[in-house]
């Protein structure tokens, strides 16, 4: 081996260090104590109450099941507020980034048939990506000034964010031409987007940084590429249909958009206001884009099938999506300590990242995080909808809101009213 590939590999394997979740360590038994009892439904019910009654958001549902039990629903105020339409369990809403598990569990169908392995470069399968310059600045003149990157994109990379893509930054030059690139445009296809992608110079060396951005759609037309099959059909025969997702899609049928939650936005105090559907037409018309990393709509009773099978280690009833020790290797956080800047990931608590999940390393340390238990996986959406994997209590809960800005307090308070409230030790 000569010295180069030597520093690639020692590169890959400082950036491909694993923490195992105690969750998920060999023999650990599943907690006896129930975490959700009648004092527990009655927390979350009035916790839930009171996002309604102070006007900070129009609806909210949520769905907790404990040791395959279903041990609390309820809904409170509207879907659609001019409608007077109730949110209830047929109440169909757009989960955006809670897509990114979805395709991450999709594209780990195919690592177990072998179709590639994670450290292999991402060129090998999309010839695109080879050869990839990273952004320095720009000079005098106000020109792009590049290098090469140090070491291809990984197909990991992709499943943990830190694959390098150049997201909507203000950095010079570069923000201008993502915004002119526009790679995510929906009329795109997946293959437009990916050579769109590949087009652009990266933000920052492969595996240097945790950065969120298109990553996950790339996972999309890797799906895409290696079944042979148009990504949202995939995604219909191998996960939604075998788990009886019926209300799961990219398009919302015409005979459904009754279902169809109203988005709303609030901001500095102001009073709740709808979002006109002008502004979103995404999940009301068929457009060319079928995203990895948003997207998708469903109703509360379909996402908790999808993260039932998470909690069972791959299984639900009949249907087998994934073995368990790929549900192992999802769950484990793949970020190493060298990997110091995460973007806002700090945010979610004391957590790592594994494929397309944040994976939860430590225990809370203060009252002002997110409460959770270690080995716990879950992610988020930008209306601010919820889930958590919790394998210790086998507890899995949805949270299910249609609000913008991305209101985190409201995660909080729900997490504090399931567990408890934070104390010290």
């Amino acid at each position: 081996m000569n010295k180069a590939s030597c520093a690639l590999f020692v590169i890959l394997l400082l950036n491909t260090s694993f923490k195992q979740p105690p969750a998920y360590d060999k023999g650990r038994k599943v907690a006896a104590k129930t975490i959700i009892d009648k004092t527990v439904q009655a927390r979350i019910d009035a916790t839930l109450k009171s996002f309604v009654d102070s006007g900070t958001i129009a609806g909210v549902s949520a769905l907790v099941i404990e040791k395959d039990k279903e041990v609390y629903f309820n809904a409170f105020g509207y879907s659609n507020q001019k409608e007077k339409t109730a949110m209830d369990r047929n109440t169909i809403v757009r989960i955006y980034s809670m897509t990114k598990p979805v395709t991450g569990v999709a594209l780990m169908q195919l690592y177990e048939k072998g179709a590639f392995k994670l450290d292999d470069p991402l060129a090998k399968y999309v010839p695109e990506f080879a050869a990839m310059k990273v952004y320095k600045g720009v000079d005098a003149s106000g020109k792009l000034v590049l290098e090469p990157a140090r070491r291809p994109i990984t197909i990991r990379d992709l499943t943990r964010h830190t694959a390098g893509f150049a997201v909507g930054t203000d950095l010079p030059g570069l923000s201008e031409l993502v915004k002119k690139t526009d790679a995510l445009n929906p009329r795109n296809t997946l293959g437009e987007m990916v050579k769109k992608l590949a087009a652009l110079p990266l933000q920052f060396h492969p595996g240097d940084q945790w950065a969120y951005g298109p990553s996950v759609d790339v996972q999309a037309f890797l799906v895409e590429r290696l079944s042979q099959k148009p990504f949202d059909q995939y995604l219909k025969e191998n996960i939604f249909d075998p788990l009886g997702m019926i209300n799961t899609g990219y398009v919302v049928a015409q005979k459904d958009l009754k279902r169809l939650a109203a988005m709303y936005r609030k901001t500095n105090g102001s009073e709740l206001s709808p979002i006109p559907d002008d502004e979103n037409t995404y999940n009301i018309r068929d457009w060319q884009l079928k995203p990895g990393g948003f997207g998708l709509t469903s109703t509360i009773d379909d996402y908790m099938k999808f993260t039932q099978m998470l909690v069972n280690k791959g299984r639900v009833g009949k249907a087998t999506i994934l073995k368990p020790e790929t549900i192992r290797l999802m769950a484990t956080n793949h970020l190493s300590d060298t990997i110091s800047q995460r973007m806002w990931l700090p945010s979610k608590g004391q957590v790592g990242f594994g494929i397309d999940f944040a994976v939860r390393t430590r225990p809370t340390a203060s009252k002002d995080e997110n409460k959770g238990v270690v080995g716990e996986f879950f992610w988020d959406g930008a209306a601010s909808t919820l889930f958590w994997i919790d394998p210790v209590n086998h507890l899995t809960a949805v949270l299910f809101v249609q609000i913008f800005p991305f209101d985190r307090t409201l995660h909080k308070r729900f997490r504090d009213a399931v567990y408890g409230e934070y104390t010290p030790g």
